[in-house]
């Protein structure tokens, strides 16, 4: 049977001191994060910015300028958010093996949520395909991310690694590559190969686990 979920903060502040978060309705929920006695503003919020892929967008702007929320509010509930995605693509191993691009989703995803620009990313593995070490190579716009193979494979050389994979995220929450995709993509192999450093794939990752394998479609 499924918890009844609980409303007031009072009761939900309770609740969460006793382990039963699970039982705290959303607005509840949020308002013990916000630090407020009432839901009324958390309920706006969570009107305004439905869950769980409007909420991770959210900036400090868009909450001070809901009535009732001040910079402290608007800070301890950025935190949140960004903890949660630390967390959630915590791998649970020190090194844990990058195999499919389902493997990328499950710890580049989380991270990627909510952010409205590029980011490239290179998952540098060792000879058994286990990460080394998740390198940020660029943030770019909205729709493009610049990316030069030298600064790429210049920290996979530092690193050892034996191969690489590539990831970047689509703001737009479509996972299709583009043109530039590609085009990239094709250099970066060349690169790689003149470098002895493998290319195992470019994954695109878009809205709600969504994603593209660059490999999967046959174009590399």
């Amino acid at each position: 049977m499924a918890p009844r979920l609980i409303g007031r903060c009072i009761d939900a502040r309770t609740l969460v001191l006793e382990g039963r978060a699970e039982s705290v309705a959303d607005a509840a929920l949020l308002s013990v994060v916000l630090g407020f006695s009432e839901e009324d503003v958390a309920r706006g919020l969570l009107t305004e910015y439905p869950m769980p892929d409007a909420f991770w967008r959210v900036s400090a702007e868009d909450l001070t300028a809901c009535p009732g929320v001040g910079p402290a509010a608007a800070a301890r509930l950025l935190a949140s958010l960004e903890m949660s995605r630390r967390w959630a693509s915590y791998p649970g191993s020190p090194r844990p093996v990058i195999s499919t691009p389902e493997d990328v989703v499950r710890i580049c995803g989380p991270q990627f949520r909510g952010l409205d620009r590029e980011h490239f990313w290179a998952l540098a593995l060792n000879t058994k395909n286990q990460l080394l070490r998740i390198v940020e190579v660029s943030i770019g716009s909205l729709n493009a991310s610049i990316v030069h193979p030298r600064e790429l494979y210049k920290e996979a050389i530092r690193l050892s690694a034996a191969s690489i994979v590539v990831v970047h995220n689509h703001p737009s929450g479509d996972p299709t590559p583009s043109s530039a995709d590609l085009q990239l993509t094709r250099r970066l192999i060349k690169a790689g190969d003149v470098i002895g450093i493998e290319l195992l794939d470019h994954v695109i990752i878009g809205d709600g686990g969504a994603h593209t394998s660059v490999r999967d479609l046959g174009l590399m």
